[in-house]
């Protein structure tokens, strides 16, 4: 998790919701990720997403058999189905997500019985410095006036 929350220091700093991911097998990390939507102007490029594809190119295939994810803020619907399409076997999270988290928090993809795979979780490794850093960058975020805030969506009226 200590290279997770680097990862999501890498995001913080470029102005990124801070969430970072690294993918691992038999104790040697394989993929790296940190979101880099804003930055990339792609709703896909999350921290988790990153560190799959780079460790599917590392191992070269897809089935990330036998491998962990460990990530600092819980997965959302996009990256949880991506994980179990992954065939991840287990996933650490820092901090949940209540408001969006698809594994456990709001839904719980990753444990869904009809699907074909499922992912062992363990919850709240580093969950104080997980949950630190995003809410410490929310609170900067707030306190500049959000970027976001100030930008409406296409089509969008008050």
């Amino acid at each position: 998790m200590i290279d997770a929350l680097a990862e999501a220091g890498k995001a913080y700093a470029c102005g990124e919701i801070p969430i970072g991911a690294v993918v691992e097998k038999d104790g040697i990390i394989i993929g790296r990720g940190h979101n880099l939507t804003e930055t990339l102007k792609d709703p896909t490029a999350h921290a988790e997403l990153i560190a799959i594809r780079e460790a599917a190119k590392t191992l070269g295939g897809w089935r990330l058999l036998d491998c962990n994810l460990y990530v600092t803020c819980e997965p959302c619907a996009m990256c949880a189905g991506a994980i179990v399409w992954s065939r991840m076997s287990k996933i650490f999270i820092g901090t949940m997500d209540p408001k969006g988290g698809a594994c456990g928090s709001v839904f719980n993809i990753i444990q869904e019985e009809r699907l074909n795979h499922f992912v062992e979780i363990e919850v709240g490794l580093m969950e104080e410095e997980c949950s630190g850093i995003m809410k410490t960058f929310f609170k900067e975020l707030r306190l500049r006036g959000s970027k976001w805030d100030k930008q409406k969506e296409p089509g969008l009226t008050k």
